[in-house]
Parts: structure tokens; C-alpha cells; sequence
């Protein structure tokens, strides 16, 4: 899917108002570099699939997954199904 400038204007405001360990690489990669990942819309989550969703800084335990906690990857998997 190709990132509108819309897109484009919503992800920049979303990274102005964070930091970020791995610097915005999700992004900076054409959306190539994301973890595994499940969207629950209804409940505007995200849960990670990839081992190292146990180290990552957003990344929260809950029952028996992890959640991402991060904004732009919760915006990327909502809007770009991935």
C-alpha cells in the first residue's frame, strides 16, 4: 500500500511527540521492518508475535501475549494492515 501524504502528515505528527530505540526504523523502512503483528481494532490494540517483543520498550505482558504499546506502530497496523 502506498503512503498518502495524509498518511505521511499523521505519522510525522506521531513521531514528534515520542522517542524511539530503534529510530523510527518501521517507517524509515517503507513499512518493510515491522514485527509480527495483530491488530484489535476494538480495542485499539496491537500484540506482537516476535521474540524480541519481550525486550522492546513498548512492548507490555498481558494474559498470555505481548502488546505493543507504541503509537506509530499501532497507526501503521490500523491503517495498513500490517
Amino acid at each position: 500500500m502506498e503512503i498518502t501524504q495524509e498518511h505521511r502528515t499523521k505519522i510525522e505528527e506521531i513521531i514528534t511527540g515520542m522517542e524511539c530505540p530503534k529510530d523510527f526504523d518501521c517507517y524509515k523502512s517503507g513499512l518493510k521492518n515491522l514485527c509480527r503483528a495483530k491488530v484489535f481494532r476494538e480495542a485499539n490494540l496491537v500484540e506482537c508475535f516476535d521474540e524480541c517483543s519481550q525486550l522492546c520498550t513498548f512492548g507490555f505482558h498481558f494474559g498470555l501475549g505481548y502488546f505493543c504499546k507504541c503509537p506509530l506502530r499501532r497507526y501503521i497496523a490500523q491503517n495498513f494492515n500490517r
